[in-house]
């Protein structure tokens, strides 16, 4: 059966997400009630508001604090039924600062150049994300923030080679987060790994 996804926001500004949910199998839910729904995936954006981790705004733009207070209240919603929950880019940024983590508010060398995704190589501690993509791999990268202090009970899974945390998970829940955009990697694309990849391990229970 296929697993309803929540994907707070609209169709039309996440159509990346709806076609890789869809592709692997899933079906994207948009302005549905988050009761009917099987897991919980929170897409890219703006930056969070910094007073929810304990900072002043030194660095952090395109705020979007009722956007802030939606993805707050799902990710209450859908960890008190333990139900799969996937984070990414900002997605993975509002998990971390949910659990009580920090955000650098500024991080050189991973946002977009030229309107079009950075890339870099990253490297994968052992994991269901290694056994999908290997100990070492090549990503897309469009943003300037990054996980500073680690929210409780998360561990960080991939890394940049300048430090940057590229994917973590909660060591009991089922939350996952990665930094980059597997929806925007194709599989025609030798150089990159294939993004559906996440999507259908996380529609399948395989990043467990």
């Amino acid at each position: 059966m296929s697993l309803k996804v929540c994907i707070p926001g609209d169709a039309g500004t996440y159509r990346n997400y709806r076609a890789a949910v869809q592709k692997a199998g899933g079906i994207p839910c948009f302005h549905t009630a988050p009761g009917v729904c099987d897991c919980l995936l929170l897409p890219g954006g703006g930056d969070l508001e910094p007073w929810r981790y304990r900072q002043a705004n030194t660095a952090s733009r395109n705020l979007e604090p009722d956007r802030d207070a939606l993805e707050w209240s799902l990710l209450a919603h859908f960890l008190s039924r333990k139900k799969p929950i996937l984070g990414v880019c900002r997605g993975m940024q509002v998990i971390n600062v949910f659990f009580g983590g920090n955000l650098v508010q500024d991080w050189p060398g991973h946002s977009a150049a030229d309107g079009a995704d950075r890339l870099h190589a990253i490297k994968t501690a052992p994991s269901r994300l290694r056994a999908l993509y290997g100990t070492h791999c090549i990503v897309n990268s469009s943003h300037h923030q990054v996980v500073g202090q680690l929210g409780d009970h998360l561990e960080p899974l991939q890394w940049a080679d300048d430090g940057a945390v590229e994917a973590l998970r909660h060591r009991t829940l089922p939350v996952w987060g990665v930094q980059w955009h597997p929806e925007r990697l194709s599989a025609s694309d030798r150089r990159l790994p294939d993004g559906l990849l996440l999507y259908r391990a996380f529609l399948s229970g395989g990043l467990l």
